[in-house]
């Protein structure tokens, strides 16, 4: 179980402490005291892992091997069958003034009326590259995909994501002196200005402007990544394994590596996700004994973090705490709690900080720790780790491992 983005930094309005050392969370603390505890490097010291690289490393994969870019995975993630050839990129629906500004990436993190305003760019034809079939949908919140298919294509292009607010869509440019990605980057800049022309009249988004909320007038495609060959993972563990998770990305991830998808009704990332019905969902599926492997990724601790929002964060971990309680109920099975990456208030960005992680189960070696949180997992028994070493210590644990050597 991954709580996105949980670890952070010692803040000063906390006297010092992080959003977990202050948040009241009996369960994740009693989870503490009955298993073994460390701290976890998602990818490496220091290294500032997305959510997409650092899952890849936590299921065994090498990152720096399979992660061709975001894109494809947040386009299997929601449907899209992406095949070999496929240029796949993630997207944020955001908000553009009429001087070409972009005031609000996430389009006051919009959360309905994308799908309505997506059938507006899917299947577009570009003048100039009619040639080129565009696959466009919605995702999760101000989250989308782009699809690319045709002849002549690259993924060696740059995003038009700016990153901050108060500057134009960066212009994409080639990344290798290729005609394909010449033609990529032109189809880009062409995409993203045709969008804007399409949305900022659009019925959904004048409907916003009277309501006081930033339209969502404009695509920005980002985390660019041709479709990738990975290993399934059943076959690779020999498990029969599932994905529960909000976000596209994630269920990408798990598509793409062969797991089954869980929806969850109202799961839809966030801190106003229904965590009610991922806890029963999640119960289930361990409970139904199809599965010896299940993947669960919470996301809204990431986007409090990324907002600065402190409270939210803290907050938000208490909820979380709640579905951690029902989980320890279900008996003999190892449970995982970790978080992908830190997000910490102060920096509003993910960083390479180490985040805490504790296994539960039968067998496990018990140290003394009792309290769930970046300082305390410091003295645990797994001592400190990387997110390709968990899946070879559970395997261990499971006795489904083999013997290296004589």
């Amino acid at each position: 179980m991954i709580i996105d983005g949980m670890a952070d930094r010692p803040l000063k309005e906390l006297g010092y402490r992080t959003p977990l050392e202050a948040a009241d969370t009996p369960n994740m603390d009693n989870l503490s005291k009955i298993g073994i505890n460390g701290i976890m490097d998602p990818i490496s010291p220091g290294i500032r892992a997305g959510s997409d690289t650092s899952h890849i490393s936590i299921l065994g994969y090498d990152p720096y091997e399979v992660y061709t870019g975001r894109g494809p995975f947040e386009a299997a993630g929601i449907g899209v069958e992406v095949i070999t050839g496929d240029i796949a990129f993630r997207c944020n629906f955001s908000t553009q003034d009429e001087n070409g500004i972009i005031i609000d990436r996430r389009a006051g993190r919009i959360r309905e009326g994308t799908e309505i305003i997506a059938k507006s760019i899917n299947s577009l034809k570009l003048e100039g590259f009619e040639d080129i079939e565009i696959i466009f949908k919605e995702s999760t919140g101000h989250r989308a995909v782009l699809v690319l298919r045709g002849a002549g294509l690259s993924d060696k292009v740059s995003d038009s994501d700016p990153k901050h607010d108060g500057k134009p869509p960066k212009k994409v440019i080639p990344l290798d002196d290729s005609p394909e990605a010449v033609k990529t980057a032109n189809i880009l800049n062409k995409f993203v200005e045709t969008s804007y022309d399409i949305l900022k009249d659009h019925p959904v988004n004048l409907k916003r402007i009277e309501e006081g909320k930033n339209p969502a007038n404009v695509i920005l495609p980002r985390g660019v990544g041709a479709v990738p060959h990975v290993p399934p993972f059943n076959e690779k563990y020999g498990l029969k394994s599932a994905c529960i998770a909000e976000t596209g990305l994630i269920k990408g991830i798990g598509k793409i590596a062969g797991m089954d998808l869980i929806d969850v009704e109202g799961a839809t990332g966030g801190i106003d996700t229904d965590l009610g019905s991922i806890t029963k969902s999640i119960v289930n599926t361990a409970n139904g004994n199809d599965y010896d492997f299940i993947l669960i990724n919470i996301d809204g601790a990431d986007e409090a973090g990324h907002d600065g929002k402190m409270e939210e964060k803290l907050k938000f971990i208490e909820k979380v705490d709640s579905v951690i309680g029902e989980i320890m109920k279900i008996d003999d099975i190892y449970f995982i709690l970790t978080a992908d990456h830190s997000t910490p208030i102060s920096v509003m960005d993910h960083t390479g900080d180490p985040v805490p992680i504790v296994i539960k189960g039968p067998e496990v070696r018990v140290d003394d720790v009792n309290k769930f949180n970046e300082r305390a997992a410091t003295s645990g028994g797994l001592c400190r780790i990387k997110g390709t070493n968990i899946m070879n210590i559970l395997m261990d644990l499971m006795n489904k491992s083999e013997k290296f050597g004589a």
